[in-house]
């Protein structure tokens, strides 16, 4: 069988989008209630869905862990740990402020370049060879079955761009999905990406 290597991206942590600001690995929040809803509709998904799971890992951070506890807890399966290399970039001056003011910093073609070829807008603490070899260093792992790993927006996209998969954008949206098949021979293909379960 296929592995199937599903990056899913936490919910909501802040009420709505007026409120949103960009936090990464430098801000550890909790869910807040549409979070938790989008992680238990994750977890009703994850169970319907019958996947063979053999693993399921978050990154260290709380809106993470929630939502990878709430998937385990639907499925019946055990949350496996976390990995520190799916933690959150850390967006250095633009930690904490609205989007706005980080539009106006970097400007919308920096903003582009970072969603859609992971270029990392100037300030921004990423460490793309390190997150790229990481992905490679998980695809080659042999097994079978289906592995859910809990992640950010700024972790998930080097996924795509370390297998040299093609996207619309490399965005996950908080509670989506991204579903990749590894191969026997190795090959990593994109079956899906940026996908919510639906509501109700």
């Amino acid at each position: 069988m296929t592995r199937r290597v599903f990056i899913i991206r936490h919910g909501n942590t802040f009420g709505s989008s007026a409120d949103a600001r960009r936090i990464g690995a430098a801000t550890d929040i909790p869910l807040v209630a549409s979070g938790v809803a989008q992680a238990d509709r994750l977890g009703s998904w994850f169970a319907a869905s019958d996947l063979p799971i053999r693993c399921i890992h978050s990154s260290p951070l709380q809106r993470a862990r929630e939502t990878a506890a709430r998937i385990a807890a639907a499925t019946g399966h055990a949350f496996t740990g976390t990995l520190p290399w799916l933690s959150e970039i850390d967006h250095g001056p633009d930690e904490g402020r609205p989007e706005a003011e980080v539009l106006a910093r970097i400007g919308a073609g920096a903003l582009a370049d970072w969603d859609e070829q992971g270029i990392a807008p100037d300030g921004w603490i990423v460490d793309a060879p390190a997150r790229i070899a990481a992905w490679k260093k998980w695809f080659g792992i042999a097994g079978e079955g289906a592995e859910l790993l809990v992640t950010s927006n700024g972790a998930a996209r080097f996924a795509l761009i370390a297998s040299g998969l093609n996207s619309t954008s490399l965005k996950l949206r908080t509670g989506a999905f991204g579903e990749l098949a590894v191969e026997n021979n190795g090959e990593v293909r994109l079956i899906r990406w940026d996908e919510r379960p639906q509501d109700g």
